[in-house]
């Protein structure tokens, strides 16, 4: 082979090892580039070491409250209301007038500190809330049937006044009208009723006396129009009262922190059988919304109301014509212990004429004993009196002037016994009052002379006259008013400005002080005797 031969066979094969070479270089980095580049790409997408999702198969694991909702749903309905523009006065054709309620919906500041809190839901657009007079408004609420003929159950206060009520059924598109059959303001009960719609379905009534703390409890209703919502808790507590005037001594409601809001008003109250055990009422809020404490007014108390107004188109209450303080009032306990008595009612008034009057039960005796069973607080007197048809007679044990009594009297109806409450006598226009003498107490008092009891028309002898209380003072606290005859102080008689001074010299911070009182008011400007009593607090010596 010659040189020129060799050269070009050693060329050709130089040649072909480089281009061999980056054959193999090219396959060996495209391999590391596409691995690695992938594996790159992979970490920057997914998070290292992460297990996928999996969705198990749909397992049930609780029916009991989707059982309730099932079957009661189609028992719960909305409560819409209309009121047209109201005129300057309008008489409505109503068994019974509902007072203003003592609390507020929500809606402004009425001065009241449990106003502030305690919420009786109202018609937010509705009467009395600030709602133009010259325009149309609508209000919401809830109700509950219970009977299949078209009766259903709500609070007073969401059909009050209403010009138009309108009823919706869950799954049922139209708007049914409604009508009230009559209304109960004490308990803040109503019974309406629609016509037209068939195939109704009546919720289970419940035992509410049965009802114990800790149960569960849920609640239906339409909060802010949202029709058929459920909420679940349990019962807070029982027996609960609010204050809040003299409606509050027919309201013990059952608590619970099932969530109701503004709209549950009227709704059920059920027990974990999906029976109803309450009315929805009300709630305590700061806000005006959901903050764990409603209110329901127990099925036994509404069934007893329900019955009545079926039956006579109102709700009658017996009385025995007295007045007096709750038991757990400073007051009530000042007034026992100067009575000499441990427990009981104290009487502070008693309605002329009235059946306990008849009998001569006089304020400042202490009813102990109903039908043979102890009377310890109010209620133990109030409620078996009230459920007492008018006309029947009951035996009421006394404690008069240290002695036990038993009398027999005729139960009568509370709307005429006190068709008017007493008011506090206030001076005719263009009469000023006397300035008296300052007492201690934070009242100013002056002697009666003989002109002043014929001025007052006076017939009971003694007595120093009340003509002005200091504002958030002991005296205003116990209910000491302006044109008040002060005759005692813990039993003991006055007749001057001297026996009142002279008797406040011998209280001390915590002693119980008792008023006897003669205050004008009533129908005819009568006098009536009563009592107010309260614990002396430091600064009022």
């Amino acid at each position: 082979m010659s040189f020129a031969e060799n050269f070009r066979s050693r060329k050709l094969l130089s040649f072909a090892l480089v281009a061999f070479t980056l054959c193999v270089g090219i396959v060996i980095g495209t391999v590391i580039t596409v691995n690695w580049g992938v594996r790159a790409a992979k970490g920057d997408q997914t998070a290292p070491g992460a297990t996928p999702l999996t969705i198990p198969s749909p397992v049930e694991l609780s029916t009991a409250f989707s059982q309730i909702a099932k079957q009661v749903e189609p028992s719960v309905v909305n409560i819409s209301t209309t009121y047209l523009p109201q005129a300057p006065a309008r008489s409505r054709n109503r068994q019974q007038a509902a007072p203003a309620n003592p609390f507020d919906d929500g809606q402004g500041d009425t001065g009241n500190g449990f106003e502030d809190f305690f919420r009786f839901f109202g018609n937010p657009m509705g009467p009395g809330t600030g709602a133009a007079p010259d325009r149309k408004a609508e209000a919401l609420g809830s109700g509950v049937v219970i009977d299949r003929a078209g009766y259903i159950l709500t609070n007073n206060h969401v059909v009050d006044k209403a010009d138009r009520i309108q009823v919706k059924f869950a799954d049922d598109p139209i708007e049914y009208d409604a009508k009230v059959v009559g209304v109960d303001a004490q308990t803040d009960l109503a019974v309406i009723r629609v016509e037209g719609k068939k195939d109704l379905v009546a919720a289970k009534i419940g035992n509410s006396d049965a009802v114990q703390v800790g149960d569960w409890a849920v609640a239906i209703g339409s909060p802010f129009g949202f029709q058929a919502t459920v909420t679940a808790g349990i019962i807070s507590a029982k027996e609960r009262d609010i204050p809040g005037g003299e409606s509050s001594q027919y309201q013990h409601f059952l608590q619970t922190d099932a969530a109701i809001n503004p709209g549950n008003s009227g709704g059920p109250l059920l027990n974990a059988r999906g029976e109803v055990i309450g009315i929805n009422t009300a709630i305590a809020s700061r806000t005006g919304g959901y903050q764990g404490i409603g209110f329901a007014l127990p099925i036994n108390a509404a069934a007893d109301i329900y019955n009545q107004i079926i039956k006579n188109g109102k709700v009658t209450r017996g009385s025995i014509g007295i007045k007096f303080t709750p038991s757990d009032q400073d007051r009530a306990r000042a007034n026992l212990k100067v009575a000499g008595v441990q427990e009981g009612v104290f009487v502070e008034q008693v309605a002329p004429g009235g059946p306990a009057d008849k009998v001569g039960v006089e304020a400042g005796d202490v009813i102990v004993s109903l039908n043979g069973k102890p009377v310890k607080t109010g209620n133990d007197l109030v409620n078996p009196v009230t459920a007492t048809p008018v006309g029947n007679t009951v035996e009421v044990g006394v404690v008069h002037n240290g002695k036990s009594e038993t009398k027999k009297l005729v139960v009568g109806d509370i709307a005429q016994i006190w068709a008017e409450d007493f008011g506090g006598a206030t001076a005719a226009p263009g009469v000023t009052r006397p300035q008296g003498t300052s007492a201690r107490f934070g009242i100013s008092i002056q002697n009666l002379n003989d002109r002043r009891r014929q001025a007052l028309a006076m017939k009971e002898p003694g007595g120093v006259e009340v003509v002005a209380v200091e504002p958030d003072s002991f005296a205003d606290d116990v209910g000491l008013q302006q044109g008040d005859i002060l005759l005692s102080i813990n039993r003991k008689d006055v007749a001057s400005v001297e026996d009142v001074t002279g008797l406040q010299a011998n209280l001390k911070t915590g002693d119980a002080v008792q008023f006897r009182v003669l205050r004008k008011g009533g129908r005819n400007g009568e006098w009536t005797s009563l009592f107010v009593a309260g614990m002396l607090p430091a600064n009022q010596q």
